[in-house]
């Protein structure tokens, strides 16, 4: 297997499980994994949010803990990396009006690199103009921003992953599994027991 360098989107307030899950779990494959948020740099911390469902109209919210950024956002150039990373939570929703966020995953799409986006990373696809004539998940309350932008929503159970070409999107976090797997697949990564 060829290492990829892969590049992680995020910022304060990120989905604590969807961001340090990938990052880990990339990294132990033996991906080079670069977690950059715009207006930081390397060392620096971003705060995570747990959310959680536990039975109310939408999800909960928690503190999560600080995670450290191993790339500083303004040396990332997108052409360096293989593929593209969008934790949800609440970054993408301010993530989606930096200039520079929105070119990075322009490029990954026009070069049909692999992107994984999970939960709210729909609304930095959709910002991006990336998913006209797409189908991809988010979470439930992303499908809007989804159809608005040329999309098709996907409507899948919390657990599981889609894939259209270069795009793995899942609703939330209990998709882990899935959504890894089969982002590991388009990456052309192999695992074998």
């Amino acid at each position: 297997m060829a290492a990829k360098k892969i590049l992680m989107l995020t910022g304060d307030y990120t989905e604590d499980y969807e961001t340090m899950v990938p990052f880990q779990a990339l990294l132990m494959i033996g991906h080079t994994v670069h977690a950059a948020c715009p207006g930081k740099k390397a060392g620096e911390q971003v705060r995570t949010a747990i959310h959680d469902f536990e039975g109310d109209q939408t999800y909960s919210e928690k503190p999560g803990h600080n995670f450290t950024l191993n790339a500083s956002f303004d040396e990332i150039d997108p052409a360096s990396y293989d593929a593209l990373v969008i934790p949800g939570g609440r970054a993408p929703e301010y993530l989606r009006l930096n200039p520079k966020v929105i070119a990075a995953v322009r490029h990954f799409a026009s070069a049909n690199k692999p992107i994984a986006a999970i939960c709210h990373g729909a609304q930095l696809l959709a910002a991006a103009g990336v998913i006209a004539g797409r189908a991809c998940s988010a979470y439930p309350a992303c499908g809007p921003e989804v159809t608005a932008a040329g999309g098709a929503f996907t409507e899948i159970p919390v657990d599981r992953a889609h894939v259209d070409g270069n795009l793995v999107t899942a609703p939330a976090w209990p998709a882990h599994p899935d959504w890894l797997a089969k982002f590991l697949q388009v990456l052309g990564t192999r695992i074998e027991a």
